[in-house]
């Protein structure tokens, strides 16, 4: 399913912006919306991202989440601060490897309006001065040329979300094509110790035809192989090593 990724400063309006498009594409598509958070997941924001370690197993956490529900067919929206470009490339690569578009949105906001949006939340909901003020510090502003950042929506407090384009954004254009690092090798065929076994004894009978006329120093033919072989063995160790290297 296309994947949505939300970004921008803690309390810039990500979760507002994202049941904006969770509510528009229920209503204008037959497609199921699925929505992964932080608070879905249990994150405790002040603990988790007071701890480098314990941030990166949320980070984890929600990408595999993401990762189990991404398909061809319906929508994921990615609602967290996403405020590191590393991890934003590495969602980039998961739907390259499931062969769905995705768009970032990044809701721009100023520090001050954050951390006042921040103030007037419940005391449950609100981020640690602290925790606000490193996390506005430690923010990689996406950038549209990077690939993974594109194609990029820039939305400001009082913008109206710019719905049809990430429709279009998600269902009109070509999912990117995977790398050959993220697509699964396929299995060995069914008859490869037979083919293998066959291989192995034409090599053997070309090479026992080939002792009784030749002597060292000959070139000889291998099948299968480009390229004449020199005709240097006189003991079946030799003859098997001769094997070993042209397989």
């Amino acid at each position: 399913m296309p994947l949505i990724v939300m970004c921008g400063y803690p309390c810039s309006g990500k979760t507002r912006r994202a049941e904006e498009l969770k509510a528009h594409f229920e209503d204008t598509t037959d497609r199921q919306v699925h929505t992964v958070a932080d608070g879905a997941l249990g994150v405790d924001r002040n603990r988790v991202y007071a701890d480098s370690q314990q941030e990166k197993n949320a980070r984890a956490s929600l990408k595999a989440e993401v990762e189990r529900k991404v398909n061809k067919d319906n929508i994921v929206i990615l609602d967290s601060l996403n405020y590191i470009k590393g991890y934003r490339y590495e969602l980039f690569c998961l739907t390259k490897h499931a062969q769905t578009p995705h768009c970032l949105v990044h809701c721009l906001t100023s520090g001050e309006d954050s951390s006042s949006w921040n103030k007037n939340r419940e005391a449950a909901e609100q981020y640690s001065q602290d925790i606000f003020e490193a996390l506005v510090q430690r923010f990689e502003a996406p950038d549209s040329r990077n690939r993974w950042d594109s194609p990029l929506f820039t939305v400001l407090k009082d913008d109206i979300l710019p719905l049809e384009a990430i429709s279009d954004a998600l269902f009109k254009r070509k999912a990117p094509p995977p790398n050959q690092s993220t697509q699964s090798q396929p299995l060995s065929s069914t008859n490869f110790l037979y083919e293998l076994d066959r291989i192995t004894q034409d090599v053997l009978m070309a090479i026992f035809n080939a002792q009784k006329t030749s002597v060292p120093g000959d070139l000889i033919s291998v099948p299968g192989a480009t390229e004449k072989i020199s005709f240097t063995f006189q003991t079946k160790n030799d003859l098997f090593t001769l094997i070993f290297c042209l397989f």
